[in-house]
């Protein structure tokens, strides 16, 4: 053998050697600074916009609806049929109050994070727990350094934090995450306003503070882990959104929205209305501040609303919604239709052979009459609750499809007014 070929052997030995190496785990400060989310406007028309948000289980066309998955589960409805063609839903809601009251968070974690735990593996985007905390506590007390409360299921004492929320939330593992906030009722006196205002963007500084060490913990924990299902609900950074609040003082709302935005968040949310306040009001709020929110993060207006509020707020600038209403309205009888809800309980559908609604094309309304799922509703059965949250899903879903070929094609204020008045016209 040659030096020459010699030389050549050594060369192929080192090259094999390194092959045999491990690779090196990603370091965690490039995880940390790649972006969880990306938010692009591709459409708008006058505030109205239509977007593509970007997380790492896919593409969300805006404006969206998401369904609320309470307790793990969007109620009466399975995730094979939300990822049917009809509903096709994107993104949906998780309940971190209810979830960390039960199961609990090390059962999910337990599990692998919520997406292993529920078997979802689309998108997921899981609120704060402050609006819970607010509404259904029985017994509350706010101090700066959280809430303390009676839980709605046992009457165990309990006590949330931005630190907990977001502890609680990175091991849930949804794409976004919310700061916790206090949600003051919509009419409340300036002075009281301004102090819970206050105390929520101390929230959100310290939601954030707290978020960035979650992250960490997370991505070390699932960078330490050589298999198991875990691992990739941890190796991805989540999103953070913060929130604005102010109750119904505009004053308060662009302050809020100024100090949160130099806070730095990946998106912002409008919270606190349609906690009691008059609609007009509510819409007189959304169109002050949605066109101040930041152009190139999205917008999501929480738990709002009814068909016509959804509408209403594209317009003014809103890209993403929640609501319990098409699932909550579906368990009591109720179905939303192009034309106005519909009571299935009312007697003059007991022969009714028609559809719903004559103008949708969801599973329920090609094969199933009014008549029978108002046999179904008063005879006690669960289908009925069923169909009809699959149908009032679908026209949510639907409705905001075609609100976003609406404003692509330059026609949204068409839509918007035809909508407008079908919808209120009534049903024959």
């Amino acid at each position: 053998m040659t030096a020459e070929d010699a030389e050549v052997d050594a060369e192929e030995n080192k090259s094999l050697r390194s092959l045999r190496k491990p690779l090196r785990p990603l370091r965690f400060s490039r995880v940390m600074e790649t972006k969880p989310i990306d938010f692009k406007v591709v459409a708008t028309e006058d505030h109205a916009r239509a977007g593509i948000l970007t997380t790492r289980r896919g593409e969300i066309e805006t404006p969206v609806f998401m369904p609320v998955g309470t307790a793990g589960t969007v109620k009466g409805i399975r995730f094979e049929s939300l990822e049917a063609p009809d509903l096709n839903a994107r993104i949906i809601l998780g309940n971190t109050y209810h979830l960390w009251l039960r199961p609990g968070i090390e059962v999910i974690k337990a599990c692998g994070g919520l997406h292993n735990f529920i078997g979802w593996e689309r998108a997921m985007l899981t609120d704060s727990g402050g609006f819970q905390v607010w509404s259904l506590a029985e017994i509350r007390k706010v101090t700066e350094a959280g809430t303390e409360f009676r839980s709605h299921i046992d009457g165990a004492l309990c006590f949330l934090s931005p630190e907990i929320s977001m502890e609680v939330q990175a091991a849930l593992g949804a794409e976004i995450a919310m700061a916790f906030d206090e949600c003051p009722p919509g009419q409340i006196e300036p002075e009281v306003a301004r102090q819970s205002m206050e105390l929520t963007l101390r929230w959100a500084r310290r939601s954030k503070d707290a978020f960035e060490v979650a992250q960490v913990a997370n991505l070390r924990a699932g960078g330490s882990q050589d298999s198991g299902a875990q691992i990739n609900n941890l190796r991805y950074r989540q999103a953070l959104f913060g929130i604005i609040q102010g109750a119904s003082h505009l004053d308060l709302r662009r302050e809020s929205l100024e100090r949160t935005v130099e806070i730095g968040f990946d998106g912002y949310a409008v919270g606190g209305l349609s906690v009691g306040e008059e609609k007009p009001l509510m819409l007189d709020i959304i169109e002050d501040i949605a066109p101040r929110m930041p152009a190139d993060k999205p917008r999501y207006l929480m738990g709002v609303g009814t068909p016509e509020d959804l509408i209403e707020a594209v317009a003014r600038g809103v890209d993403m919604f929640d609501c319990v209403l098409p699932t909550r309205n579906g368990r009591n009888g109720q179905a939303f239709t192009s034309r106005g809800t519909l009571n299935i309980k009312n007697a003059r559908f007991a022969t009714d052979t028609r559809p719903l609604d004559e103008a949708c094309s969801c599973s329920v309304c090609r094969r199933h009459s009014r008549a029978f799922i108002r046999h179904l509703y008063l005879a006690g059965e669960m289908l009925a609750s069923i169909l009809l949250t699959h149908h009032n899903l679908v026209f949510f879903l639907d409705t905001l499809r075609r609100v976003r070929q609406a404003i692509r094609s330059g026609q949204f204020a068409k839509f918007r007014r035809e909508f407008t008045e079908q919808f209120s016209f009534g049903l024959e």
